[in-house]
């Protein structure tokens, strides 16, 4: 396929590995930040082409894995109540809360829909004013403008019963955090393309000077991959520690103006929990002043809400970097995609997904992997 092949290409892909092994002269360990880079190394055996010295662990970039217990409680809570449609993108259905998820609601009779957009929740709440129409607004930078944008449009339009629940997450607040914490392994990140093509990259620039870390802004195809493997290695061998763009085909490095000034007019910055690993200060966004009348946590008095996370599940750990999946004795065994303990199961972005449906069984050749 065009413009996908050229980006798969096995003797491009062998030949970046090379040169990655003739660079490498001691071991390192680097970190891609987003899910679909986590997929997409573990589908395709980026990482068995590597030379044994460079480590790649796995961090929180899964905004569905992260979205905190509590959080899915109260969507559970909105979900179940009578007159309530609530909408959500696919992924978010099966993420288990403390008793049930979203997909167990709609079984047992709520209104529950999957929405490719959120500006489709708007034409659902026109077309039923005497419901009430919730979006679970779940996601990174890169689905934030979206969401700013159905809130938007419900208050220049007047739609009342439109609100949404707010999970979003902030990527320069968690790789500080991982950087800054006792257990730290990571030193290099490759940084997550989609939300540099909304945010730009200047955010990063203050963290790879004050960590001395190098950050590569990198796509998702395995060669954008090997290549920011290839432009993150080559800066530690230098001794260099800055921002750098291998995505260069759709980042630029101040981002989408437009798409930023909708997200800080309509969200503000906040303390945000992330699941399985706490709560990260100034690492979320929620309703700005202005537009709080459309706060379903506010509209459906679901504030307060607290939750424990399952014992027997280390995904704060995998999110972190500090362990993988196939090291979880929970893995495979009683946490499966049909029943998972944590998001990081549940999510196609999710590592443990990944890992269960590429590397529960010796691997095959690069040749014979799927496309």
């Amino acid at each position: 396929m065009k413009y996908i092949d050229e980006y798969r290409d096995p003797q491009a892909a062998s030949q970046y590995a090379q040169a990655i092994a003739r660079l490498t002269t001691r071991p390192w360990t680097l970190m891609e930040v987003c899910g679909g880079q986590t997929h997409a190394i573990i589908k395709f055996g980026v990482d068995e082409l590597l030379p044994k010295e460079i480590t790649l662990v796995h961090g929180p970039g899964c905004p569905v894995c992260v979205t905190p217990l509590e959080l899915i409680d109260k969507a559970i809570t909105i979900a179940s109540r009578p007159g309530v449609i609530f909408c959500s993108f696919g992924d978010m259905l099966r993420v288990p809360g403390s008793e049930k998820d979203l997909f167990m609601v709609k079984a047992a009779g709520g209104d529950v829909r999957i929405v490719y957009s959120p500006l489709d929740c708007l034409k659902i709440a026109r077309e039923n004013p005497d419901k009430q129409v919730v979006f679970f607004a779940v996601g990174f930078e890169t689905t934030a403008p979206a969401n700013a944008m159905a809130v938007y449009q419900a208050s220049q339009q007047g739609i009342t019963n439109f609100s949404v629940l707010v999970s979003h997450v902030l990527v320069p607040p968690a790789m500080e955090a991982i950087l800054s914490s006792t257990h730290n392994r990571v030193q290099g990140f490759l940084a997550a393309g989609h939300v540099c093509t909304v945010m730009g990259y200047t955010e990063y620039e203050p963290i790879a000077v004050k960590y001395r870390v190098p950050i590569v802004v990198t796509g998702f195809e395995p060669l954008d991959i090997l290549q920011g493997v290839y432009m993150c290695i080559r800066q530690l061998e230098e001794g260099r520690a800055e921002v750098e763009n291998q995505y260069t085909r759709m980042v630029r490095r101040e981002g989408n103006d437009p798409a930023r000034k909708l997200i800080s007019e309509v969200f503000q910055i906040t303390h945000r929990k992330w699941r399985g690993v706490g709560e990260i200060p100034q690492s979320g966004l929620a309703l700005s002043e202005p537009y709080r009348q459309f706060d379903a946590e506010m509209r459906f008095g679901v504030e307060g809400y607290t939750a424990e996370e399952s014992s027997d599940c280390i995904s704060g750990l995998v999110l972190q970097g500090i362990k993988k999946p196939n090291e979880c004795p929970a893995f495979g065994n009683i946490c499966t995609p049909e029943h998972p303990l944590g998001a990081t199961m549940v999510s196609n972005e999710g590592a443990c997904a990944a890992y269960y449906r590429y590397r529960r069984f010796p691997a095959v050749s690069v040749s014979t992997r799927e496309a």
